[in-house]
C-alpha cells in the first residue's frame, strides 16, 4: 500500500522558497480547529488543544485506511493568530494571544468520519480540548508566503518583510497572520525549526 504525501499533492501550498516570498492562492480546504487565546509556550488549553487535534487526525487516518486501503501522511499543524490588541501581538505579550489550531483534512474525510473518529478518541482519552474541535471549511484566498527556518522568537524580520512587500506593491493585509509547522518543536532543536509564514493580502 503506497502512502500518499498530502504536502507533495499540494506542493505549491507546503513547500515554498526559504528565500523568495511567493504568492498563492489557498482554495476551500476542511480543517480540524480550535480556539483558544494564551501563550502557547506554557498554556495547558494551547496543548490540549494540539493534544485533541492530532488525536482526531491519526483517528480519521486509520478509520479511512482500514475502510479503503488508503493511507496518507496527516498533514503538519497550522495557527491562525492575533490580538484583540495588535500592540500585545507585536509586543510579544504573548499571554494575550488569541489563536485557531488547526490541521487540514484530506477529502476522504467526512462529517461521518469525524464523527466516528469524535467517539473513538472519547472511548480512549480524556482530552479536555476534544468538545472544541470543530470540522469545518475555510478558504484563504491570495496569499503571501516564505519558508522560515530558526526559532519562533527569530520570526520578526522574516514577518515584516512579507509585510512591507504586501504594503510596497499597493495591497492591504487581510485576515490573520498564518504558521505551519514544519516540524515538531519537542523533537527539533530550535536552528533547525521550518516554518511557513503566510499572510493573506487583497
Amino acid at each position: 500500500m503506497e502512502k500518499i504525501d498530502l504536502k507533495k499533492k499540494w506542493k505549491e501550498l507546503y513547500s515554498p522558497s526559504s528565500t523568495e516570498i511567493s504568492i498563492i492562492d489557498v482554495p476551500e480546504f476542511r480543517y480540524l480547529m480550535v480556539d483558544g487565546k494564551g501563550d502557547p509556550n506554557t498554556s495547558p488549553e494551547y496543548s490540549d488543544a494540539v493534544e485533541a487535534l492530532f488525536s482526531l487526525s491519526y483517528a480519521a487516518k486509520f478509520s479511512i485506511k482500514k475502510q479503503t486501503m488508503i493511507d496518507y501522511t496527516v498533514m503538519p499543524l497550522e495557527g491562525l493568530w492575533w490580538a484583540d490588541s495588535m500592540d500585545d501581538f507585536k509586543t510579544g505579550r504573548k499571554d494575550d494571544w488569541c489563536w485557531t489550531m488547526m490541521v487540514l483534512q484530506p477529502e476522504w474525510v467526512t462529517d461521518g468520519v469525524f464523527r466516528n473518529a469524535v467517539d473513538s478518541v472519547q472511548k480512549k482519552k480524556d482530552l479536555p480540548a476534544l468538545p472544541k474541535v470543530r470540522f469545518t471549511s475555510f478558504r484563504e484566498g491570495r496569499c503571501a508566503q516564505i519558508l522560515y527556518r530558526g526559532a519562533y522568537s527569530g520570526e520578526a524580520p522574516t514577518i515584516k518583510r512579507i509585510h512591507d512587500s504586501i504594503n510596497t506593491n499597493g495591497f492591504v493585509l487581510t485576515g490573520k497572520h498564518h504558521e505551519i509547522y514544519l516540524n515538531d518543536p519537542r523533537r527539533t532543536a530550535p536552528e533547525k525549526l521550518r516554518t511557513i509564514i503566510r499572510q493573506p493580502f487583497c
